[in-house]
Formats: structure tokens, C-alpha cells, sequence
């Protein structure tokens, strides 16, 4: 595969793996979390037209969101939640926009604002049906009222410090999320009270992912349209590509939209984004049933070439490599969400030449007619992959891992345990002190080093009259080594590096020449 990514075809759209090795999402779903309080219901004069409320305009722009999701989004899923003083899941997760809009349209109203509570629900409803690796969108919608006294958002904020663990405010989410905060009120109203700082540290609490919008200008349809469709144009509009191979090429659309990677290890780190050869294509709908209708089947007869890979994936279970952009791949693969369904998947590999280190520079990989001798043999007696590091690594050691604190206390207790048969134990003693120190130094755990440090000084005033002279000595030595790799000074820090045996007459270390007492 060479030049640009994408998926779908005419047999359906497909969705975007952003972890290589994580269970693949076929989604990307939506909550919308709607505030019926009585809030809500502050009228809106409209100079011309009949009195409306805050909560016609915010349905008003919800039926446009759905609206664009029915037409371009149809394989996301989308749930309905109404809260005020209680929270209710109104529409549980579904692709039926027709249901979700009757119920909007049938919302009433109830009593005072309290958020901390919905967010919560959102929270237990998106981890029982979609657990906590599947990224999702959370669409608030609220006229920007936080409530009164005890239960207000205001109230919720200013007690996180002082909750104990089982009743922690439910932002961050559990799994990846991004609120869209849609506020029917224009900027000048929010900031005439502390509402719009209470709503940034609400988004900051999700790990800044998301944003705030206000309506601009005055309250009415066409400034709240106006607003829904920055939400749609930011989070909604579909990925439009073009996937490539040799002189076969198709129209695809990716879903959910992939997000710009940025590498850290970068000295000046810049997103990477998926290069597409076709332009972003503008958001909306069409009346004109009939003319789709037409298009629709004029494609469904057409040669794709998207259809032809898909099936060729899915009945031979192979992959696909594709290239995203400079030093970006990733791979295409066919995948069953049921058994008469199923869908082009692509995962995105990490940006790099070598994104899979067992297969080597990916843009070195050819046919093997290039190859001066074929690399699987005559018989398929052998192949070249996985590929050899340069550098041979030994596992004769097994790797030191602490996931119970019991592990870590074994580890501890064994050097303790050769520390006091000193120093008939001094080589077992230095090695159980090294595997725990590489491992320490390799998790960052400094104080463990001084811990154990303190320990071996304290086995060294408890040791008793008859004790070996080199004990002392041992114990001590090991101790300020201990403690000097604690500091985390290169120096004495070096992962490579050996805690060696004190040398001491008493351990028979000493010189030849030298005069024993």
C-alpha cells in the first residue's frame, strides 16, 4: 500500500483504532446530556414570532445536531440523558435518530439543577455498555443556571478536597472522554456571575478535553444554529479521503474522525495528521429524498475498489499496510460486529519508521521477485521475520515486577534474611540487593532505596556480640550505596551499575602482603 489512509466503502463506513493492541471500538458514541430544570423554561422574546423558552432553543439545536449525525454519522451511536435535581436516561444508546428526536420533543420539566449527580449517570451508563477503553463525547446541554445551595455545581467544586474516596466528584471520566459544553446564553450573561469560570474548571477536571460555546449575539434560532454547528464542524464533520494502490483508488470516509498525533519525545513536537487527497467536504442535509435515493443506488452498482479490498481481507484474514503520511502507517483489516456484518477496520500504528520492531523499517518491505534469493526458502522452510535486534538481549533472569505489596515484602524480607547470616551469605546478599535495586531504579521508586537503606543500618545495630566483624562492615557499605542511588544522581544511580562486597581482612579480601592482626 502507498500514499494515503482511509476507510469505508459503499457496503458501509468503517472506524479508526488509534491503539495498536487494545480492543478495536467500533465507535465513537455520543451522550447528550440535557438539563430540564425550571431554568430552562425562562422565556425568549423573538421580535416577530411567538414567545419561546431556552429549552425550545437548546431542542431547536439538538435536532440539528441529530439531524447531521443521522445523515453523515449512522453507524455512531447516541444516547439521550435528562437531569435537574435527578438524572434519567430518556434513550439508551441506539442509531435511531427518529427515536431520539421524539424524545427530545416530549422532555418536561422539573425542578432545580444538579450536575454532579448526571455526570455520574453518564458515567455508569457509558462503562456498563461500552466498559472503560472506548473513547466517547459528551454533549452537555444547560442554559448556564449551576443551581442553588447544596447540590448546586458551585457547592460540588468547592468540596473535591474534602471527599473521601467512594464519594469523589465523577470528573475525570473512567474512560476517555471530550465535554462539549453548550451553553443557551450568550457570553455577557455567564459572565456577569462566576458561571463561566465554574464551567472552565469543569473542563479543566476532564483533563481540559473539550470545549465551552456560548451563543454570539442575541438569544434567538439562528444564533443557536449558528453554535451547534461550530459543535458539528469540530466534532461531527466527516473525514473525507482517498485510499490508494497502484492505479486503484477510492472516495472513503474514516469515522470516528482520527485526531492529530503528537509525540512528546519531539525537541519541537508538532501534530501529525492524516494526509487525504480530497477536500473537506461541508456539513448539512438535503429534502431531496428522491435524487439520494438515485445516488445511492447509481454507487451500490459501481466498481469499488474499497468493497473489493474488504472482501479480499475478509476471506483470505490478512492485513493490509497503509500509509498515512511521512514516517506514518498503519494497517487495514476486516472485522465482524455480527455475523452478517462486518467492517474495513483501520488501526493506526505509532509515527516512526520502525512502528513495529520486529518487522523492521517498513518502507524497506518489497516483493520477494526483489529479493536476489527468496527469504522464505523453496519449501517455506524459513522466513525473515521477526527480525533480530542488533543488540542480543539475555533472559536468563527473570524481570523483577511488584503488583501486590506482598511481592515487594518477600523481595525485601529475602535481603534481610542473608543479611544476618553474614558473611557466609554475602554473595546471595549482594545479588537479592542488586535485583532489587535495578528494579527500583527502573520504576523511579527512590524512597524504596532509602527504606531498605534504614533497614540494613538498623540489622547492623541490632547484630548481636558474636557476630563476624564483617558484618558490620557489609551492612553499612550496602546501606550508603543504597542511599546514595536514592539521590538519583548519575553517578550513583547508573542502571548498569553493581553494588560490589566491601573489601575487608576480616571477608579474606585483602592484599597478600597485608599484616593480619
Amino acid at each position: 500500500m502507498s500514499d494515503v489512509s482511509a476507510e469505508a466503502g459503499a457496503a458501509g463506513f468503517v472506524s479508526v483504532v488509534l491503539e495498536v493492541g487494545a480492543p478495536p471500538p467500533v465507535t465513537m458514541p455520543t451522550v447528550v446530556l440535557m438539563d430540564v430544570s425550571l431554568s430552562m423554561t425562562r422565556p425568549v422574546l423573538l421580535e416577530g414570532t411567538e414567545e419561546f423558552q431556552r429549552k425550545n432553543l437548546a431542542v431547536h439545536g439538538l435536532t440539528m445536531l441529530f439531524e447531521h449525525m443521522a445523515t453523515n454519522y449512522r453507524l455512531e451511536f447516541t444516547a439521550l440523558v435528562a437531569f435537574s435535581s435527578l438524572w434519567e436516561l430518556m434513550v439508551p444508546f441506539t442509531r435511531d435518530y427518529n427515536t431520539l428526536q421524539e424524545a427530545l420533543n416530549n422532555l418536561e420539566d422539573y425542578d432545580k439543577t444538579c450536575l454532579e449527580p448526571a455526570l455520574l449517570g453518564v458515567s455508569n451508563i457509558v462503562q456498563q455498555e461500552w466498559g472503560s477503553t472506548c473513547p466517547c463525547q459528551v454533549v452537555l446541554v444547560t442554559d448556564g443556571s449551576l443551581g442553588i445551595g447544596r447540590g448546586s455545581l458551585r457547592h460540588s467544586l468547592s468540596t473535591i478536597k474534602q471527599r473521601s474516596e467512594d464519594k469523589k466528584f465523577p470528573l475525570p471520566f473512567p474512560f476517555p472522554a471530550k465535554l462539549y459544553i453548550m451553553c443557551i446564553a450568550n457570553a455577557e450573561e455567564l459572565q456577569s456571575s462566576d458561571t463561566l469560570e465554574n464551567l472552565e474548571q469543569l473542563l479543566s477536571l476532564n483533563g481540559g478535553e473539550g470545549q465551552i460555546f456560548t451563543v454570539e449575539g442575541p438569544l434567538c434560532l439562528k444564533n443557536v444554529q449558528s453554535m451547534f454547528g461550530k459543535l458539528i464542524d469540530l466534532a461531527y464533520t466527516p473525514f473525507h479521503a482517498v485510499l490508494r494502490c497502484g492505479n486503484l483508488s477510492s472516495d472513503v470516509q474514516v469515522f470516528p474522525r482520527p485526531e492529530p498525533v503528537v509525540l512528546d519525545e519531539e525537541v519541537d513536537p508538532t501534530p501529525r495528521t492524516i494526509l487525504t487527497d480530497v477536500d473537506e467536504m461541508g456539513t448539512g442535509t438535503t429534502d431531496d429524498t428522491e435524487e439520494e435515493n438515485s445516488a445511492n443506488q447509481m454507487a451500490g452498482k459501481s466498481p469499488n475498489f474499497c468493497v473489493l479490498l474488504h472482501g479480499s481481507l475478509k476471506v483470505e484474514g490478512m492485513v493490509a499496510l497503509v500509509q498515512l503520511g511521512p514516517d506514518w502507517f498503519g494497517m487495514l483489516y476486516s472485522q465482524a460486529d455480527s455475523k452478517k456484518k462486518s467492517n474495513l477496520m483501520m488501526s493506526l500504528f505509532e509515527p516512526g519508521p520502525e512502528p513495529l520492531p520486529w518487522l523492521g523499517k517498513i518502507c524497506q518491505l518489497g516483493p520477494t521477485s526483489d529479493a536476489k534469493e527468496n527469504p522464505y526458502g523453496e519449501d517455506d522452510s524459513k522466513s525473515p521475520f521477526p527480525l533480530q535486534p542488533k543488540n542480543k538481549r539475555s533472559y536468563a533472569q527473570n524481570v523483577t515486577v511488584w503488583i501486590k505489596p506482598s511481592g515487594l515484602q518477600t523481595d525485601v524480607q529475602k535481603i534481610l534474611r542473608n543479611a544476618r547470616k553474614l558473611p557466609e551469605k554475602t554473595q546471595t546478599f549482594y545479588k537479592e540487593l542488586n535485583r532489587l535495586r535495578k528494579a527500583a531504579l527502573a520504576f523511579g521508586f527512590w524512597e524504596l532505596l532509602k527504606g531498605v537503606a534504614d533497614l540494613l543500618e538498623r540489622e547492623c545495630t541490632l547484630l548481636p556480640d558474636t557476630a563476624h566483624p564483617d558484618a558490620a562492615f557489609q551492612l553499612s557499605h550496602a546501606a550508603q550505596q543504597l542511599k546514595l542511588a536514592s539521590t538519583g544522581d548519575s553517578q550513583y544511580a547508573a542502571f548498569d551499575h553493581n553494588i560490589t562486597p566491601m573489601l575487608t581482612d576480616f571477608s579474606g579480601a585483602g592484599s597478600s602482603d597485608r599484616d593480619r592482626m
